[in-house]
């Protein structure tokens, strides 16, 4: 695993040749380095056992050492097969999936284990030589680091693209899901890769996709004990998976987004399963439909029902609008808005005219008057409860109406 670093020699042709001579002598007993350099690398860690079979190990080390033994007496323009090995062993160690300081300490090791043999080969022919042969230390060792840092390098580069290729699937199996699609076991791979329950407690969010520029700020904001999170930007929305604790339910949830979470959003019911998400990602796009357009809360489904029913069936609504509303948005603008905002408060007070009065900052037979016109222009009577829903109903699908 030895070579020469930028084509630099020994300084001297006498230097180079005693180089030479030394690697010469050296190959024959490239076996029992080898031997050596994997039982010490075994004793250092066990994972190189764990991850490399000891054949296949072996084979490997032999050509690295060959290689690096060879390219120290090649000529000085010869291409630089060391480094196109270093090269190769980085992507490979990363597929293989050995860390990366243990690659590292590899390299270390042959190296010590090369020079320590050229030493010794040297000094037991003819001692006097030895102070030759030192004058190629910094251009040996200054070789190994060539390598270590190629095969770094390689390592680096093809671990994030190993990483980037497993997001990519982990990100097309939650996808999967989200459309609801069904595979044999496409919910087994995912929990696998994504590291969660295949079954269990599961809601999920979905947040009208517009600009944020504190995303990563508002994700870091909603991790919390007993719920984890799997959030995936799609083109029209971003979308939350939620995985609910067993003490955990959809009030919790709705209290952790509460102010955390960008709204407007919405939030599914909860369903049993990773195989289950394509249902709760469409019912929680209906929450979300829900929401008018100046919206910026986070709402439940379950507490939506009403408008959830009018704004899954547009062409109903529409109607309703036109046969309960027709003559009230016939009006001036200012009049329609006066009658339609007390109707809203009379609705949030619950039912109470001197309530909405003080809401609306009238009297409370103003209130009144104006919801006798209302019932007058709608030919509703808001006593009656079914004519009360229908009008209700009917200003709901009037907010939420694109135009």
């Amino acid at each position: 695993m030895t070579g020469p670093t930028n084509g630099r020699r020994p300084r001297t042709g006498h230097d180079w040749r005693l180089l030479k001579e030394a690697c010469t002598a050296l190959l024959p007993r490239l076996p029992e380095l080898v031997d050596e350099h994997l039982r010490q690398l075994s004793e250092h860690s066990p994972v190189f056992g764990h991850v490399l079979p000891y054949d296949v190990h072996w084979r490997e080390a032999e050509e690295a050492m060959r290689i690096g033994i060879e390219t120290i007496s090649a000529p000085r323009a010869s291409p630089r097969r060391d480094l196109e090995h270093a090269e190769e062993s980085g992507r490979r160690r990363a597929q293989q999936g050995l860390p990366l300081d243990l690659l590292v300490h590899s390299y270390r090791n042959a190296g010590y284990l090369v020079w320590d043999s050229l030493l010794e080969g040297v000094a037991g022919k003819d001692p006097e030589k030895l102070a030759v042969l030192m004058r190629s230390a910094t251009m040996v060792w200054s070789a190994v680091d060539a390598q270590a840092a190629v095969a770094s390098d390689a390592y680096r580069a093809t671990e994030l693209e190993l990483r980037r290729r497993t997001d990519e699937q982990l990100q097309a199996l939650l996808d999967a899901l989200l459309e609801g699609r069904q595979a044999p076991g496409l919910a087994a791979r995912a929990a696998a890769g994504l590291d969660l329950p295949e079954h269990g407690p599961y809601a999920v969010v979905v947040l009208r996709a517009e600009r944020r520029d504190g995303r990563e700020a508002f994700h870091r904001q909603i991790q919390r004990p007993g719920f984890r999170f799997v959030w995936r930007m799609r083109t029209d929305c971003e979308v939350g998976v939620v995985a609910l604790g067993a003490d955990e339910g959809l009030d919790g949830l709705a209290r952790l987004l509460d102010g955390r979470c960008p709204g407007p959003g919405g939030i599914s019911p909860v369903v049993d399963g990773l195989a289950d998400l394509g249902h709760a990602r469409r019912l929680a796009e209906l929450a979300l439909r829900t929401c008018p357009p100046d919206a910026t809360g986070i709402v439940r489904l379950d507490q939506r029902m009403p408008t959830a029913l009018v704004v899954s069936q547009p062409e109903l609504a529409g109607r309703l609008v036109t046969d309960v509303l027709g003559e009230v948005l016939a009006l001036e603008p200012a009049d329609r808005a006066v009658l339609l905002e007390t109707l809203d408060a009379w609705l949030a007070c619950e039912g109470s005219a001197g309530r909405a009065a003080g809401r609306l900052y009238c009297h409370r037979n103003t209130v009144f008057n104006r919801l006798r016109r209302l019932e007058q222009l709608t030919s509703r009577s808001l006593a009656r409860p079914r004519d009360l829903v229908e009008v209700a109903l009917a200003v709901e699908a009037h907010r939420l109406s694109p135009s």
